[in-house]
């Protein structure tokens, strides 16, 4: 690895259209600050912001779906572009009043977010990379939103390697967020909506592949390899309450033990979406045979409705707690052991990261880190995201077209 300096001079010209000459170093590591859960200081489930990220993640893969039916003509077999999700208004009224409240306001930091620089010299951000979408937008010093003062603004203008291309760019999250500005690899957005008021990230830089841009274009890392600037054309994740990196350009083999085993990509959907995976309650097998996108940027894990009615039904004392967000809760005092294998090792989910908090306070049910919901990738689809990601080191490989797991040192 090398230091902080030299790896945001690395990112920097990665992610611009013209760049100066590539800096000689080739991998690193970008430190990814402490990501608050679902679960309240007073260790109950924090259900309204379960439904916010919820809305948000079902949106974010919708305009997903509408960028790869725009780039390739069509959706692969199974998917489907379902209608925009959106916020019921009573729980947005106590989100904002929560809001306005900071002294209750103890979960505002939302992803794992590290800093980068763009531009010559360089200006810095901070950006929550997502393996779920394939775009990088930040904030432009011409947005007109005023949730842009309180973020740090990209100037072209001060940028010797800023080059501006025709277009325009426009996503549309559906939990009321909404970003847009010109066409270009990286987009300074211009209208930002307030929705992102509260969000501690100043942008997102997709990691996933090109078939999902919403600019059409080579997303960061893939221009990154093209480019020269990692000297493997893969990157690893460790997720943890502590100590939390991006590795750019390979694996950091200090945060795991063993080997990675690593399973192929299905590389029609643009996701990093992979077969044959089965998950287990206990020595029980409850689900087999069903694909997975591995998702840095969703908070939870998301199975489709009647596969996560079978594998709960396998865990005693579990009920459903909430038909429309499709959560569930189980006896605290008895944790599923939860566990997903690809046909090679187990990997466990840690009851830790499965348990989001008790139902109430004072509860004896606690409400499970897997909810049912169609999100339109597929009857046979399950999205994991942040509570599967903390159990492994996950190695994202565009030169094995593969993802790889590990078990943590």
């Amino acid at each position: 690895m090398f230091c902080k300096a030299s790896l945001i001079a690395s990112v920097t010209l990665a992610m611009l259209a013209a760049a100066s000459p590539l800096q000689q170093q080739r991998r690193g590591s970008i430190a990814l600050p402490k990501r608050s859960s679902l679960t309240k200081a007073d260790g109950t489930f924090d259900y309204e912001k379960a439904v916010f990220q919820g809305v948000a993640t079902k949106n974010k893969h919708r305009q997903n779906l509408l960028n790869l039916q725009n780039n390739t003509g069509s959706l692969p077999e199974g998917m489907e572009i379902m209608p925009l999700a959106s916020i019921p208004s009573t729980i947005q009224a106590r989100l904002n009043k929560r809001q306005a409240e900071p002294l209750t306001d103890e979960d505002s930091n939302t992803e794992w977010a590290g800093t980068i620089s763009i531009g010559t010299p360089a200006q810095k951000f901070l950006i929550d990379f997502d393996t779920g979408s394939s775009d990088l937008w930040i904030p432009s010093s011409t947005c007109t939103s005023s949730t842009c003062k309180k973020k740090s603004t990209y100037k072209s203008s001060s940028s010797s390697t800023s080059d501006k291309e025709s277009g325009s760019f426009s996503i549309e999250y559906g939990d009321g967020s909404t970003v847009s500005g010109p066409n270009q690899k990286f987009s300074p957005v211009t209208t930002l909506s307030s929705s992102f008021a509260d969000d501690p990230a100043d942008g997102i830089l997709g990691l996933a592949f090109p078939a999902i841009s919403n600019l059409n274009a080579n997303p960061f890392f893939v221009n990154a390899d093209s480019q020269g600037a990692v000297s493997s054309n893969e990157f690893g994740f460790y997720l943890a309450s502590e100590g939390s990196e991006l590795y750019l350009g390979g694996a950091n083999s200090d945060l795991y033990s063993g080997s990675i085993e690593f399973h192929d990509v299905d590389t029609s959907t643009g996701f990093w979406q992979i077969t044959g995976a089965s998950i287990a309650s206990g020595s029980t097998t409850a689900v087999s045979d069903f694909e997975t996108i591995i998702d840095s940027g969703t908070t939870i894990m998301y199975g489709p409705t009647d596969a996560v009615k079978e594998f709960y039904a396998k865990v005693s004392g579990s009920k459903l707690f909430d038909s429309s967000e499709g959560y569930y809760s189980f006896p605290c005092d008895n944790v599923p052991e939860v566990s997903f294998s690809w046909g090679g090792e187990s990997f466990q989910v840690t009851a830790d990261n499965f348990n989001l908090g008790t139902t109430s306070s004072g509860a004896s049910t606690c409400v499970g880190a897997l909810a049912a919901q169609d999100l339109g990738l597929g009857t046979n689809t399950w999205l994991l995201g942040d509570s599967w990601m903390m159990n492994v080191y996950t190695v994202f490989s565009f030169a094995k077209t593969a993802v790889g797991f590990a078990k943590l040192s």
